[in-house]
């Protein structure tokens, strides 16, 4: 009987930790959850200044401010050939999704580098090869080192030289809103899903 009450208790304890960090049983990675937190609780993300080619430097908070349009960013290097190129891939056809339905007052689409070495040519060559529109799709770097590990932390992003000149990192597609709150990350491969949610998200903040 003692026996079975010990177990009973060893039991309960081990869901009742289970459910604390699985968020009430809804995740079951520390990612997942990750997740869930920024859809419920939409986390300010810490600013950075950004350099873009034809530009000064400049704030990315104050820059969604300015411009007032939902935003859906990547992390990208430009030598990258491998996810970084899913990753272009995927916002060509969000950048093709936008232009066609006419979007472009309401969602844009931001890539920013980690790569020190995308300095404004290496990033308009980038630019070119992608062919992105600046007015829907603009890339960028981080402009202030000190900035960047505090930004790639807040998007979950993990960067790790390869020991090749290049970087390891993994990748998905964060929405952000005008005031600098992350509200949502998708995976690769759910683009039109995270383009549908900023649509939503778009009308809802016109209202």
């Amino acid at each position: 009987m003692r026996t079975a009450i010990t177990c009973a208790l060893i039991l309960l304890l081990g869901l009742a930790a289970f459910s604390e960090v699985s968020a009430g049983f809804r995740v079951v990675t520390s990612e997942a959850a990750r997740r869930l937190d920024v859809r419920e609780h939409a986390p300010q993300i810490p600013d950075a200044m950004l350099a873009a080619p034809g530009t000064t430097a400049y704030s990315l908070r104050s820059d969604l401010a300015r411009d007032g349009r939902i935003a859906l960013v990547d992390f990208i290097y430009t030598r990258c050939e491998s996810v970084c190129s899913v990753l272009g891939t995927e916002f060509q056809q969000l950048q093709q999704e936008i232009q066609k339905q006419g979007l472009q007052d309401r969602v844009r689409l931001i890539s920013i580098s980690f790569d020190p070495a995308d300095d404004a040519d290496a990033l308009s060559r980038h630019a070119s090869r992608m062919h992105a529109d600046a007015s829907v799709w603009r890339f960028a770097s981080v402009a202030d080192t000190q900035a960047l590990r505090p930004l790639l932390d807040a998007f979950g992003i993990v960067v790790v030289p390869d020991g090749m000149g290049g970087f390891v990192h993994n990748a998905a597609i964060h929405t952000l809103r005008p005031d600098g709150r992350l509200t949502r990350i998708d995976d690769l491969g759910a683009a039109r899903i995270a383009l549908r949610s900023a649509l939503a998200r778009a009308e809802i903040a016109s209202r």
